[in-house]
């Protein structure tokens, strides 16, 4: 398949209902990395039902880029879901405000967008702590941000995005005592990589994880501790 340098509102629908798919077929896999704030195994479900509540908005939608990108703010705000959902309603609320701003989203475009999304994030939480998805989506933005700098064309700067945030995702047990206790990464950051892997699909046809049958989670000896 040919490379995207940008994204038209269509993209933009696609990569929300593929991204709400994802995470549908993840949702397990992310629920039992959830030990962060409290071991409930709901962070999966929760940004699930996040998404789903932004496609039911896109369904009764106009096609057109502002109709779009308005009703990804909307339906992320109204169906929020737990401490990860409201987190990843910010993060979709300020990559869309950028998208309906702008003339066409391509990689300049989408870097300003992250760190917009990131921006959003920590505003959303009262007291930020580091080893979270708000530390996946910050570090995201500044490898999208470095490239977008360096002149990448879109596909570069998904490229770095992903590459950086992926890196951070892997160090957050490093910043959470409680996830190397538990021997897992941030489920949050998990869920939310997700959405690079599925704009990565788009624009150039890499392939999405599929989802583990028997997806690994916290030590028994940490849920033990519970």
């Amino acid at each position: 398949m040919s490379i995207a340098t940008s994204l038209t509102a269509d993209d933009l629908r696609i990569l929300i209902r593929g991204y709400a798919d994802a995470l549908a077929a993840h949702r397990e896999t992310i629920n039992r990395l959830n030990v962060y704030p409290v071991p409930d195994g709901d962070t999966g479900t929760n940004m699930a039902l996040t998404l789903a509540s932004v496609v039911a908005e896109l369904d009764g939608a106009e096609a057109d880029l502002d109709s779009t990108c308005q009703a990804i703010s909307h339906g992320s705000l109204m169906g929020a879901r737990g401490n990860s959902g409201v987190i990843l309603s910010q993060i979709l609320r300020g990559l869309s405000a950028e998208f309906r701003s702008a003339a066409v989203i391509n990689g300049a475009t989408f870097a300003t967008a992250l760190d917009a999304a990131a921006t959003a994030a920590y505003g959303a939480v009262m007291k930020p702590v580091e080893g979270t998805i708000l530390t996946v989506v910050r570090v995201a933005a500044e490898g999208g941000r470095a490239a977008a700098d360096a002149g990448s064309d879109l596909l570069g700067v998904l490229e770095a995005a992903h590459a950086s945030g992926t890196d951070a995702l892997a160090r957050t047990p490093e910043m959470l005592q409680v996830l190397a206790d538990a021997g897992v990464v941030d489920s949050g950051g998990t869920g939310l990589m997700l959405m690079f892997d599925v704009a990565l699909n788009i624009v150039c046809g890499r392939p999405i994880p599929e989802a583990a049958e028997d997806p690994a989670g916290a030590s028994a000896e940490f849920l033990d501790a519970f």
